[in-house]
């Protein structure tokens, strides 16, 4: 017998949701979204965005309230080296003179199924 599915919003959706969020709060600060998903062989940052002075990888997080572990840690060591290795290969195929910059931004799914901005970590390493 099948195990039946719990009611809810599947990851995927989850996680697409919570990166449409983010970019409408990086467009909210002035930002300008210039690529979601980019995606490469090695690895995939979720979005990219610019101002008049940074070039922002930004990675995003989202989570239930109450999640076992924080957003923020889930972009350990190991994941940052694929984030920027990512970021290389960008820069490579789309020089630009702004200051680029690794964000994470925390996205928090409520009970009700709206979305919250827990934290959004500037220069993140």
């Amino acid at each position: 017998m099948a195990n039946p599915k719990k009611p809810g919003v599947a990851p995927r959706d989850a996680g697409d949701a919570g990166e449409a969020f983010a970019a409408a709060c990086l467009e909210a600060e002035g930002f300008k979204v210039i690529s979601r998903n980019f995606c490469v062989r090695q690895g995939e940052i979720d979005l990219v965005a610019q101002d008049d002075q940074y070039l922002v990888f930004v990675e995003v997080k989202a989570r239930k309230p109450g999640s076992m572990v924080r957003p923020e840690e889930a972009v350990d060591f190991h994941k940052q080296r694929r984030l920027r290795a990512v970021a290389e290969y960008y820069l490579m195929r789309n020089p630009t003179p702004l200051q680029p910059r690794f964000d994470v931004m925390c996205v928090e799914h409520g009970p009700d199924g709206e979305l919250n901005l827990s934290n959004w970590i500037e220069n993140a390493f």
